[in-house]
């Protein structure tokens, strides 16, 4: 069965838009032009991946993004954000919300889709089933769930696969480009500036139980998971 992609988008020609992009490309198509009709859509049926604009009407998308990730249904369902916002700090204010991608309007349906692909087959494809275990931090690829200190703690879709590379790789220095090709994909169009906000995403989750400093900054090379 293909994909579900559900479109958050107010601007009706927009909107239409993408729905024929979408189901041009194989994938089913849900639509909604605010965050309430969007939880409506969810609840009926949960997509695969939400394509989900800045500017809505009500609720802006940056708060939904927050929404959608701090609720258990949706909290793994990855999210590419629309805007016409361009500047650095609106995209990093986008991937910091929650948003798994960010492209700018406006684009060519061509680049969406391969956006759309490659954030799907990144959560699509399969982690190792072993739990790794690290000091005081267990993550389960199985349960697809992280517990610090014997408590259960909510990490984004990107911050998991990320916090699994590097537990599987600990000591070792990863550039942010090695990084990106590991845990994004090499077909992936990621600014290596994403990695940033990611990590700092993890950190932040990973901050009250003492355990931020594991992920350590190496100056000039990039990070390095270091349990020494």
């Amino acid at each position: 069965m293909s994909a579900k992609i559900l479109i958050v988008e107010d601007e009706p020609a927009i909107q239409e838009l993408l729905v024929f992009n979408v189901m041009q490309a194989g994938f089913q198509a849900l639509r909604a032009e605010n965050a309430e009709s969007a939880w409506q859509q969810i609840r009926e049926s949960v997509p695969h991946l939400i394509l989900l604009d800045w500017m809505l009407p009500g609720t802006s998308g940056i708060v939904f993004a927050k929404q959608l990730r701090s609720d258990a249904l949706t909290r793994d369902i990855p999210i590419i954000m629309l805007t016409a916002r361009g500047e650095e700090r609106d995209k990093i204010l986008g991937l910091e919300s929650g948003a798994d991608d960010y492209i700018t309007k406006p684009f060519s349906p061509r680049e969406l889709m391969a956006r759309i692909r490659a954030v799907l087959r990144r959560h699509v494809s399969q982690l190792p089933d072993e739990t790794v275990t690290i000091n005081d931090l267990e993550l389960s690829p199985e349960s697809h769930r992280v517990t610090a200190k014997g408590f259960v703690i909510e990490v984004g879709p990107t911050e998991f696969r990320l916090l699994h590379f590097f537990m599987t790789h600990a000591e070792r220095v990863h550039s942010r480009t090695q990084l990106l090709d590991q845990v994004w994909g090499t077909q992936v169009f990621v600014e290596e500036r994403t990695v940033d906000v990611h990590i700092r995403r993890l950190r932040a989750v990973l901050e009250p139980f003492g355990l931020d400093g594991l992920i350590q900054t190496v100056r000039g090379s990039g990070y390095r998971f270091s349990v020494g």
